[in-house]
């Protein structure tokens, strides 16, 4: 009973920390910070323009023949001096009309077609062959920009230890009471909130593809079967001893997922790629030779990844054996909160299926239906991990 015990509670301490104690360890860190802390000198850019760096806006695109117009009027309205400006499109594989759509930029875009559909990852590689600039910006085609995106990302670049900027993702629902994008966007508030806490004590620990940037100069190549290869990239830059800069003021807006099955495929690419990455970027958990990235790597991400959705199911049968053995009150009180709390998920779906909102019952179903995948992504990863190539999620 002694060792049901210890491993009970453990996993209670492994869930609570990872979703909600790491959180609140960070905002206790930055108070005194900011109490007792030196304050962060703001760095900006030379006021005459023409010392302002060249940058390369790639868009990685496999079939967006349906956006390609609404993405290029937003690239228009980007506020960057133009002749020091490139916007590159790399179709990957592209069957559709996107490279004919695109053909009529002319010189105002740099195309490079790859005729056979090998991921993102290659992609990319195909495209920075092709470029020359020092400051490379990534983005998705179904994703638009706000107009200083590109002047804020390189204004943190002014700072020399910065070797990633990772802008925002923030998600909108086309319709109201789209359930997977109202679920997408609450969790990426919370996760916003996590970077932008990281970035100040320390930095982000990792970016996403939706938009990010890298210095060309310490920029490693991700593995060409990596699924989430804009999570590598940057990772690899902060393994090199430079630091990933977060910034708010430079956001991508996308639509979120049309159906939960949609963003379950999502949920389970990115799970997989999550412990895909775990695997590649080990050495990061040795506290000894990387002491300030293996606490914020181990605590924001291997977790969340790896051992505390785990935790989270092994709690139900311990819990119940527990119970069984009149091991005490506060047992009995535990499965009482875990069964309202899975009846309230279960509500939750039950109301998506349904096409009904409640936020209240829909945040613990969001959260068993992120869990669930990563078990789901386990099984994504066996039959991916060749290829860096896969099934798009449908936007709403």
């Amino acid at each position: 009973m002694i060792t049901l015990k210890i491993i009970f509670w453990v996993c209670i301490a492994l869930v609570f920390y990872t979703y909600l104690g790491y959180g609140l360890l960070l905002w206790i860190i930055l108070k005194l910070k900011r109490l007792f802390g030196k304050k962060t000198t703001i760095v900006e850019l030379p006021s005459d323009q023409t010392q302002w760096p060249d940058v390369t806006l790639m868009i990685c695109a496999y079939n967006e023949e349906d956006i390609i117009h609404e993405k290029m009027e937003n690239i228009r309205q980007i506020d960057y001096p133009k002749e020091k400006f490139c916007v590159m499109w790399v179709t990957d594989g592209s069957n559709d009309h996107s490279n004919e759509l695109l053909s009529e930029y002319g010189d105002e875009i740099k195309l490079v077609f790859s005729p056979e559909r090998r991921g993102k990852a290659a992609a990319m590689q195909h495209g920075l062959k092709e470029n020359k600039a020092e400051f490379v910006v990534f983005t998705d085609a179904n994703t638009m920009l706000n107009t200083q995106c590109i002047k804020e990302i390189v204004r943190q670049f002014m700072r020399e230890d910065v070797g990633c900027v990772s802008g925002e993702k923030r998600v909108r629902a086309r319709h109201e009471g789209q359930t997977a994008s109202e679920g997408e966007g609450l969790y990426w508030k919370y996760e916003s909130t996590l970077k932008r806490w990281d970035n100040e004590l320390y930095s982000a620990m990792g970016a996403a593809g939706e938009l990010f940037a890298v210095r060309m100069s310490v920029y490693e190549e991700a593995p060409s079967n990596a699924l989430l290869d804009d999570f590598m990239i940057s990772m690899l830059i902060l393994k090199k001893g430079y630091k990933i800069a977060y910034t708010s003021e430079a956001y991508a807006m996308e639509y979120g997922s049309a159906n939960m099955e949609e963003e379950s495929k999502r949920k389970r690419r990115i799970a997989a790629g999550g412990l895909q990455s775990i695997w590649w970027l080990k050495d990061l958990m040795n506290p000894f030779k990387y002491p300030k990235v293996s606490f914020f790597f181990v605590s924001h991400r291997v977790l969340r990844w790896s051992i505390t959705p785990f935790a989270l199911m092994a709690l139900i049968p311990l819990n119940v054996l527990l119970v069984f053995m009149k091991a005490g009150t506060i047992y009995t009180w535990v499965w009482i909160l875990q069964v309202a709390f899975y009846l309230a998920a279960f509500a939750g779906y039950l109301f998506t299926i349904k096409g009904k909102k409640q936020k209240l019952l829909y945040v613990p179903y969001y959260f068993l239906f992120m869990n669930i995948n990563v078990f789901r992504g386990i099984k994504y990863l066996r039959t991916h991990s060749t290829s860096g190539a896969w099934e798009k999620a449908k936007r709403g």
